[in-house]
Protein backbone atom coordinates (compact mmCIF):
# COMPACT_ATOMS: atom_id res chain seq x y z
CA UNK A 1 0.00 0.00 0.00
CA UNK A 2 2.70 2.43 0.97
CA UNK A 3 4.53 1.54 -2.26
CA UNK A 4 1.43 2.29 -4.35
CA UNK A 5 0.95 5.66 -2.65
CA UNK A 6 4.59 6.53 -3.31
CA UNK A 7 4.29 5.66 -7.00
CA UNK A 8 1.17 7.82 -7.29
CA UNK A 9 2.97 10.79 -5.74
CA UNK A 10 5.88 10.41 -8.15
CA UNK A 11 3.51 10.20 -11.16
CA UNK A 12 1.58 13.30 -10.11
CA UNK A 13 4.82 15.22 -9.66
CA UNK A 14 5.90 14.30 -13.21
CA UNK A 15 2.59 15.35 -14.78
CA UNK A 16 2.29 18.68 -12.96
CA UNK A 17 4.61 20.80 -15.26
CA UNK A 18 2.89 19.48 -18.44
CA UNK A 19 -0.52 20.31 -17.03
CA UNK A 20 0.68 23.74 -16.03
CA UNK A 21 1.96 24.37 -19.49
CA UNK A 22 -1.33 23.18 -21.01
CA UNK A 23 -3.29 25.56 -18.76
CA UNK A 24 -1.02 28.61 -19.32
CA UNK A 25 -2.43 31.26 -21.71
CA UNK A 26 -0.90 31.21 -25.24
CA UNK A 27 0.61 34.53 -26.35
CA UNK A 28 -0.75 35.67 -29.77
CA UNK A 29 1.75 35.40 -32.69
CA UNK A 30 2.85 38.58 -34.51
CA UNK A 31 1.09 39.10 -37.91
CA UNK A 32 3.21 38.32 -41.04
CA UNK A 33 4.38 41.47 -42.88
CA UNK A 34 3.52 41.75 -46.67
CA UNK A 35 5.64 43.85 -49.06
CA UNK A 36 3.63 46.53 -50.91
CA UNK A 37 2.77 45.75 -54.52
CA UNK A 38 4.71 47.58 -57.26
CA UNK A 39 3.14 50.83 -58.45
CA UNK A 40 1.28 50.54 -61.76
CA UNK A 41 1.97 53.18 -64.39
CA UNK A 42 2.34 54.09 -68.04
CA UNK A 43 5.22 54.81 -70.39
CA UNK A 44 4.95 56.94 -73.53
CA UNK A 45 7.42 57.91 -76.26
CA UNK A 46 7.65 61.10 -78.28
CA UNK A 47 9.96 61.54 -81.26
CA UNK A 48 11.28 65.02 -82.04
CA UNK A 49 13.32 66.55 -84.88
CA UNK A 50 11.33 64.73 -87.56
CA UNK A 51 9.23 66.28 -90.31
CA UNK A 52 6.17 65.69 -92.46
CA UNK A 53 2.92 63.90 -91.68
CA UNK A 54 4.68 60.52 -91.90
CA UNK A 55 7.44 61.27 -89.35
CA UNK A 56 10.45 61.33 -91.64
CA UNK A 57 14.12 62.18 -91.30
CA UNK A 58 17.31 61.78 -93.30
CA UNK A 59 20.24 59.46 -92.73
CA UNK A 60 22.86 61.21 -90.63
CA UNK A 61 20.30 63.51 -88.96
CA UNK A 62 19.81 63.20 -85.21
CA UNK A 63 16.45 62.05 -83.92
CA UNK A 64 15.56 63.08 -80.39
CA UNK A 65 13.51 60.68 -78.27
CA UNK A 66 11.66 61.74 -75.12
CA UNK A 67 10.10 59.21 -72.74
CA UNK A 68 7.60 59.92 -69.97
CA UNK A 69 6.43 57.65 -67.14
CA UNK A 70 3.43 58.23 -64.95
CA UNK A 71 4.12 58.32 -62.04
CA UNK A 72 7.76 59.05 -61.28
CA UNK A 73 9.41 56.48 -58.99
CA UNK A 74 12.97 57.22 -57.89
CA UNK A 75 15.75 54.82 -58.76
CA UNK A 76 14.05 53.34 -61.85
CA UNK A 77 15.41 52.90 -65.37
CA UNK A 78 14.08 52.32 -68.88
CA UNK A 79 15.69 50.58 -71.84
CA UNK A 80 15.33 52.13 -75.31
CA UNK A 81 16.01 49.97 -78.37
CA UNK A 82 16.53 51.10 -81.97
CA UNK A 83 15.83 48.87 -84.97
CA UNK A 84 16.87 49.82 -88.52
CA UNK A 85 15.28 47.75 -91.29
CA UNK A 86 14.12 45.29 -88.65
CA UNK A 87 17.56 44.69 -87.09
CA UNK A 88 18.49 45.93 -83.64
CA UNK A 89 21.22 48.55 -83.92
CA UNK A 90 21.41 49.97 -80.39
CA UNK A 91 20.03 49.62 -76.86
CA UNK A 92 20.46 52.18 -74.10
CA UNK A 93 19.50 52.12 -70.42
CA UNK A 94 18.47 55.46 -68.95
CA UNK A 95 17.62 56.54 -65.42
CA UNK A 96 14.28 58.25 -64.90
CA UNK A 97 14.48 61.86 -63.77
CA UNK A 98 11.74 63.85 -62.06
CA UNK A 99 9.51 65.61 -64.58
CA UNK A 100 6.54 67.96 -64.39
CA UNK A 101 3.33 67.03 -62.58
CA UNK A 102 4.80 63.96 -60.89
CA UNK A 103 6.06 62.27 -64.04
CA UNK A 104 9.38 60.63 -64.77
CA UNK A 105 11.28 61.57 -67.90
CA UNK A 106 14.27 60.50 -69.96
CA UNK A 107 15.71 61.87 -73.20
CA UNK A 108 18.31 60.72 -75.70
CA UNK A 109 19.32 61.17 -79.35
CA UNK A 110 19.98 58.66 -82.11
CA UNK A 111 21.42 59.07 -85.60
CA UNK A 112 20.12 56.55 -88.17
CA UNK A 113 22.61 55.35 -90.77
CA UNK A 114 20.44 53.35 -93.18
CA UNK A 115 17.45 54.42 -95.30
CA UNK A 116 14.26 52.58 -94.47
CA UNK A 117 12.05 52.17 -91.39
CA UNK A 118 13.49 53.07 -88.00
CA UNK A 119 11.55 51.52 -85.09
CA UNK A 120 12.03 52.83 -81.54
CA UNK A 121 10.89 50.79 -78.54
CA UNK A 122 11.08 51.50 -74.80
CA UNK A 123 10.27 49.40 -71.74
CA UNK A 124 10.76 49.23 -67.98
CA UNK A 125 11.16 45.78 -66.41
CA UNK A 126 9.17 45.32 -63.20
CA UNK A 127 10.86 46.07 -59.88
CA UNK A 128 9.47 45.92 -56.33
CA UNK A 129 8.72 49.64 -56.66
CA UNK A 130 7.33 49.94 -60.21
CA UNK A 131 5.54 47.43 -62.42
CA UNK A 132 6.20 46.43 -66.03
CA UNK A 133 5.90 49.35 -68.48
CA UNK A 134 6.07 49.24 -72.28
CA UNK A 135 5.58 52.17 -74.63
CA UNK A 136 3.91 51.93 -78.01
CA UNK A 137 6.69 51.71 -80.59
CA UNK A 138 7.40 54.70 -82.81
CA UNK A 139 8.33 54.20 -86.47
CA UNK A 140 10.15 56.79 -88.57
CA UNK A 141 10.71 56.67 -92.32
CA UNK A 142 14.40 57.40 -92.91
CA UNK A 143 15.26 58.79 -96.33
CA UNK A 144 18.75 58.83 -97.85
CA UNK A 145 20.55 62.12 -97.44
CA UNK A 146 20.93 62.49 -101.21
CA UNK A 147 20.40 60.19 -104.17
CA UNK A 148 22.55 59.94 -107.30
CA UNK A 149 22.45 57.46 -110.19
CA UNK A 150 25.08 55.26 -108.52
CA UNK A 151 23.24 55.15 -105.18
CA UNK A 152 22.08 51.78 -103.91
CA UNK A 153 18.73 50.39 -105.01
CA UNK A 154 17.24 50.89 -101.52
CA UNK A 155 18.07 54.59 -101.59
CA UNK A 156 16.67 55.07 -105.09
CA UNK A 157 13.49 53.18 -104.18
CA UNK A 158 13.04 55.41 -101.14
CA UNK A 159 13.24 58.49 -103.38
CA UNK A 160 10.87 56.99 -105.94
CA UNK A 161 8.37 55.92 -103.28
CA UNK A 162 8.08 59.44 -101.85
CA UNK A 163 7.78 61.02 -105.30
CA UNK A 164 5.06 58.57 -106.38
CA UNK A 165 3.00 59.32 -103.27
CA UNK A 166 2.80 62.92 -104.45
CA UNK A 167 1.89 61.99 -108.04
CA UNK A 168 5.27 62.29 -109.75
CA UNK A 169 5.94 59.67 -112.41
CA UNK A 170 9.05 57.61 -111.63
CA UNK A 171 10.74 54.92 -113.67
CA UNK A 172 12.11 51.45 -113.10
CA UNK A 173 12.18 50.61 -109.37
CA UNK A 174 15.63 51.04 -107.87
CA UNK A 175 17.09 52.68 -111.00
CA UNK A 176 17.77 56.41 -111.33
CA UNK A 177 16.65 56.49 -114.96
CA UNK A 178 15.39 59.29 -117.18
CA UNK A 179 11.83 59.10 -115.93
CA UNK A 180 12.93 59.32 -112.30
CA UNK A 181 15.15 62.27 -113.23
CA UNK A 182 12.16 64.05 -114.77
CA UNK A 183 10.13 63.33 -111.64
CA UNK A 184 12.83 65.06 -109.57
CA UNK A 185 12.78 67.98 -112.02
CA UNK A 186 8.99 68.31 -111.73
CA UNK A 187 9.24 68.17 -107.92
CA UNK A 188 11.84 70.93 -107.97
CA UNK A 189 9.60 73.05 -110.19
CA UNK A 190 6.59 72.65 -107.89
CA UNK A 191 8.64 73.50 -104.80
CA UNK A 192 10.36 76.47 -106.41
CA UNK A 193 13.84 74.98 -106.31
CA UNK A 194 16.52 75.21 -108.98
CA UNK A 195 15.33 73.38 -112.10
CA UNK A 196 17.76 70.46 -112.25
CA UNK A 197 17.40 66.68 -111.96
CA UNK A 198 19.63 66.31 -108.88
CA UNK A 199 18.08 64.66 -105.83
CA UNK A 200 20.19 66.77 -103.47
CA UNK A 201 20.02 67.16 -99.71
CA UNK A 202 17.57 70.02 -100.27
CA UNK A 203 15.27 67.79 -102.33
CA UNK A 204 15.38 64.97 -99.78
CA UNK A 205 14.80 67.37 -96.89
CA UNK A 206 11.79 68.86 -98.70
CA UNK A 207 10.40 65.35 -99.26
CA UNK A 208 10.96 64.53 -95.59
CA UNK A 209 8.99 67.62 -94.59
CA UNK A 210 6.06 66.67 -96.82
CA UNK A 211 6.55 69.38 -99.42
CA UNK A 212 5.92 69.07 -103.15
CA UNK A 213 2.17 68.50 -103.32
CA UNK A 214 0.48 69.96 -106.40
CA UNK A 215 -2.38 72.24 -105.36
CA UNK A 216 -5.47 71.54 -107.47
CA UNK A 217 -7.21 74.75 -108.50
CA UNK A 218 -10.27 73.43 -110.34
CA UNK A 219 -11.46 70.29 -108.53
CA UNK A 220 -15.00 70.91 -109.80
CA UNK A 221 -13.80 69.99 -113.30
CA UNK A 222 -13.57 66.34 -112.33
CA UNK A 223 -11.23 64.42 -114.62
CA UNK A 224 -9.13 67.16 -116.16
CA UNK A 225 -5.68 68.60 -116.84
CA UNK A 226 -4.16 71.62 -115.12
CA UNK A 227 -1.17 73.43 -116.60
CA UNK A 228 0.66 75.73 -114.18
CA UNK A 229 2.73 77.98 -116.43
CA UNK A 230 4.55 79.69 -113.55
CA UNK A 231 5.94 76.33 -112.43
CA UNK A 232 6.12 74.76 -115.90
CA UNK A 233 4.32 71.54 -114.95
CA UNK A 234 1.10 69.84 -115.94
CA UNK A 235 -0.98 67.61 -113.69
CA UNK A 236 -3.56 64.95 -114.58
CA UNK A 237 -6.36 65.17 -112.02
CA UNK A 238 -9.37 62.99 -111.31
CA UNK A 239 -12.09 63.98 -108.80
CA UNK A 240 -9.82 66.43 -107.05
CA UNK A 241 -6.90 64.02 -106.66
CA UNK A 242 -3.62 64.34 -108.53
CA UNK A 243 -2.91 61.27 -110.63
CA UNK A 244 0.33 62.29 -112.35
CA UNK A 245 2.63 65.31 -112.59
CA UNK A 246 4.96 65.98 -115.53
CA UNK A 247 7.45 68.74 -116.42
CA UNK A 248 6.42 70.81 -119.41
CA UNK A 249 7.65 73.69 -121.54
CA UNK A 250 4.96 76.17 -122.51
CA UNK A 251 4.96 79.05 -124.98
CA UNK A 252 7.94 81.33 -125.21
CA UNK A 253 7.40 85.05 -124.39
CA UNK A 254 6.98 85.81 -128.09
CA UNK A 255 4.47 82.95 -128.60
CA UNK A 256 2.75 82.56 -125.21
CA UNK A 257 0.35 79.77 -124.29
CA UNK A 258 -3.28 80.87 -124.03
CA UNK A 259 -4.71 81.21 -120.52
CA UNK A 260 -8.15 79.87 -119.65
CA UNK A 261 -10.34 76.77 -119.47
CA UNK A 262 -10.74 74.65 -122.59
CA UNK A 263 -11.68 71.14 -123.73
CA UNK A 264 -9.79 68.68 -125.89
CA UNK A 265 -11.51 68.61 -129.29
CA UNK A 266 -9.09 66.53 -131.37
CA UNK A 267 -6.41 63.88 -130.89
CA UNK A 268 -3.82 62.86 -133.47
CA UNK A 269 -1.54 59.91 -132.66
CA UNK A 270 1.99 59.53 -133.92
CA UNK A 271 4.39 62.21 -135.12
CA UNK A 272 3.29 65.00 -137.44
CA UNK A 273 5.31 67.11 -139.86
CA UNK A 274 6.19 69.58 -137.10
CA UNK A 275 7.68 66.89 -134.90
CA UNK A 276 4.71 66.95 -132.49
CA UNK A 277 4.21 63.49 -130.97
CA UNK A 278 0.76 62.23 -129.85
CA UNK A 279 -1.01 65.59 -129.90
CA UNK A 280 -4.22 66.46 -128.03
CA UNK A 281 -5.61 69.84 -129.17
CA UNK A 282 -7.56 71.95 -126.68
CA UNK A 283 -7.98 75.24 -128.64
CA UNK A 284 -7.07 76.08 -132.23
CA UNK A 285 -3.51 74.78 -132.82
CA UNK A 286 -2.61 74.58 -129.12
CA UNK A 287 -2.04 71.06 -127.87
CA UNK A 288 -0.30 68.87 -125.36
CA UNK A 289 2.29 66.81 -127.22
CA UNK A 290 5.66 65.18 -127.00
CA UNK A 291 8.65 66.97 -128.46
CA UNK A 292 12.36 66.28 -128.78
CA UNK A 293 13.29 69.46 -126.87
CA UNK A 294 11.62 70.24 -123.53
CA UNK A 295 13.76 72.83 -121.73
CA UNK A 296 13.08 73.89 -118.16
CA UNK A 297 11.76 77.30 -119.30
CA UNK A 298 8.97 78.42 -121.70
CA UNK A 299 10.22 77.74 -125.23
CA UNK A 300 7.38 76.39 -127.39
CA UNK A 301 5.24 78.09 -130.02
CA UNK A 302 2.34 78.02 -127.56
CA UNK A 303 1.78 74.30 -127.02
CA UNK A 304 2.45 72.37 -123.84
CA UNK A 305 5.50 70.29 -124.67
CA UNK A 306 6.15 66.97 -122.93
CA UNK A 307 9.17 64.67 -123.02
CA UNK A 308 8.56 62.13 -125.78
CA UNK A 309 8.75 59.10 -123.40
CA UNK A 310 5.81 60.59 -121.45
CA UNK A 311 3.71 61.70 -124.42
CA UNK A 312 1.90 58.42 -125.10
CA UNK A 313 0.72 57.85 -121.52
CA UNK A 314 -0.67 61.42 -121.35
CA UNK A 315 -2.27 61.01 -124.78
CA UNK A 316 -3.97 57.78 -123.71
CA UNK A 317 -5.25 59.37 -120.47
CA UNK A 318 -6.93 62.23 -122.36
CA UNK A 319 -10.39 61.81 -123.92
CA UNK A 320 -12.19 64.04 -126.34
CA UNK A 321 -13.87 66.61 -124.13
CA UNK A 322 -11.34 66.41 -121.28
CA UNK A 323 -11.10 69.87 -119.67
CA UNK A 324 -7.73 71.65 -119.81
CA UNK A 325 -7.16 74.52 -117.36
CA UNK A 326 -4.20 76.76 -118.11
CA UNK A 327 -3.10 79.39 -115.59
CA UNK A 328 -0.13 81.15 -114.10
Amino acid sequence: MRRAVALLVVLLAALAPAAARAQAPVAPSAPATTAPAPVAGTLTLKVERVGGPRATTLTGSRVRVRGTTTPFVAGQTAVVRFYERGRKRAARRLELRPGPAGTGVFMLSYTPRLPGPLSIQAAHAATPQLGDLAARAKTIDVLPRRVVPRSGRASIRALQRRLRRLGYVTGRPGVFDGRTSRAVLAFRKVTGMARTTRASVGVMRALARGKGAFKVRRPEHGRHIEADLSRQVIALIDRGRVQRIYPTSSGAPSTPTVIGSFRVYRKTPGTNALGMVHSAYFIRGYATHGYRSVPVYPASHGCLRLPIPDARSVFDWIDIGTPVDVYR
